[in-house]
């Protein structure tokens, strides 16, 4: 079967996934020079991120892995060392330690915190001039996860704007090698000021945890953090952690800044997007039919923060369904984005927003060990963001001129601005 180029730009992702459907539940694709195993089909996807015999090592797993990271302007995805690429014991090791700041307790306890985010940055955009159009995904929807993200770490004010710009940048799939290269040398020096001053003057954060595991090897509270997607892959977790070595947290707080960040902004986007083009499915929250919930659920669903996610590897050959066989080492790809529309698990109208959707299931925050830790904080921020801003502003509508362009980007699924009217269109 001929090859799948993915556009790195997104603009062809509904003609993509249309391809996706078509073609079956693995289709081979090309995904910036990497041949690999795109899966949309939700059923099968739910067994390969579960199944013991795929990796997000690939270092360990991946044959091709160190002739195609020095030149693959999406190495970070699969080089980094983190719990994002780790596997088997090495995942749990890594995965004990963040579970700490995840805890259902630390993120109940963020709830006062994320309304009082959201209503100073609410305070702001009332102040636009009336009939003045603004830009949601900046003002609102960029501004709340990083702001969250930034009290999680305790990043100091003065790096928050500079994490943000370069994360933006590790998602943009039209980057050259070499300024992907550059963008990470400047993450990396960021991450590197904030660990000394963090080592200096520890405070009650995340990033403060981390270093006293890395130097003390204290990870006693870390299972209080062990998420049910664990529980249910039949892991054990067990308290204790070993100590992680300096690249290990370095790219641990790569991985939470980003991940902790631009997913959200996508979800947030895209939800508000989603209301203001489906008035009756924003009537039916306001007359208390469905609640925020809902929204967020569907929106999680139809349009998934993360497009595609760069890479699993098959650790043995599999055998698909249909008679495909992923061969040890192959690539694979898990194109969330098609999986949430998917007509075998949503029906023909798979791509229709509609908060009253019976099935609410969707893999947008992945599945089995390693589903999304940040997945109960992005829920809390995107409810209260839209709860929040349809309160505060009844009239919110797109800007009469709003072009929704998608960002650039095969992973990040979202929009480059969301222009809005405060007060509605006149």
């Amino acid at each position: 079967m001929e090859r799948l180029v993915l556009d790195p730009t997104g603009r062809n992702r509904d003609a993509e996934t249309a391809e996706l459907f078509e073609r079956g539940p693995a289709t081979p694709v090309d995904l910036l020079g990497v041949r690999a195993w795109a899966v949309a089909d939700p059923a099968l996807l739910e067994e390969l991120l579960k199944d013991p015999r795929v990796s997000k090592d690939g270092l360990q797993h991946w044959p091709d892995f160190a002739e195609v990271v020095p030149t693959w302007p999406l190495a970070i995805w699969v080089a980094a060392r983190n719990m994002f690429t780790a596997h088997g014991a090495e995942h749990r090791r890594l995965r004990r330690l963040v579970g700490t700041a995840f805890s259902v307790r630390r993120i109940t306890a963020m709830t006062g915190q994320v309304e009082q985010l959201t209503g100073a940055l609410l305070d702001d955009l009332a102040a636009t001039p009336p009939g003045t159009p603004v830009d949601l995904r900046e003002h609102l929807a960029y501004r709340l996860p990083i702001q969250v993200v930034a009290r999680l770490l305790g990043l100091p004010d003065a790096l928050t704007d500079s994490f943000r710009t370069t994360v933006d940048r590790v998602f943009d799939t039209t980057r050259t090698t070499e300024e992907a290269v550059a963008n990470l040398t400047a993450f990396y020096g960021m991450l590197d000021e904030l660990i000394a001053t963090k080592r200096r003057e520890p405070a009650d954060d995340m990033t403060s945890l981390l270093i006293a595991a890395r130097d003390t090897g204290d990870g006693e509270d870390a299972a209080e953090g062990d998420s049910g997607a664990e529980r249910d892959s039949g892991t054990a977790v067990t308290a204790g952690a070993s100590a992680l070595t300096e690249e290990e947290l370095r790219d641990t707080l790569l991985l939470v800044v980003s991940a902790g960040y631009e997913t959200t902004v996508n979800l947030i986007d895209n939800a508000i997007a989603a209301l203001l083009t489906h008035p009756e499915q924003l009537a039916l929250v306001r007359a208390g039919k469905v609640g925020w919930g809902d929204v967020v659920e569907e929106a999680l669903r139809r349009d998934a923060p993360v497009a595609h996610l760069p890479l699993r590897f098959a650790v043995e050959d599999i055998e698909l369904p249909g008679g495909v066989v992923l061969r040890k080492g192959d690539p694979i790809l898990a194109s969330y984005a098609a999986a949430g529309r998917h007509p075998s698990r949503y029906g023909e109208d798979g791509a229709v927003f509609d908060v009253t959707r019976p099935v609410k299931e969707h893999l947008a925050f992945g599945h089995g060990p390693h589903f999304c830790l940040g997945a109960p904080l992005a829920r809390l921020e995107g409810a209260t963001a839209l709860r929040m801003l349809f309160e505060r502003f009844p009239d919110l509508a797109l800007a009469p001129d709003a072009d929704l362009r998608p960002v650039e980007s095969l992973i990040s699924n979202g929009h480059r601005e969301l222009p809005v009217l405060l007060d509605g269109v006149r």
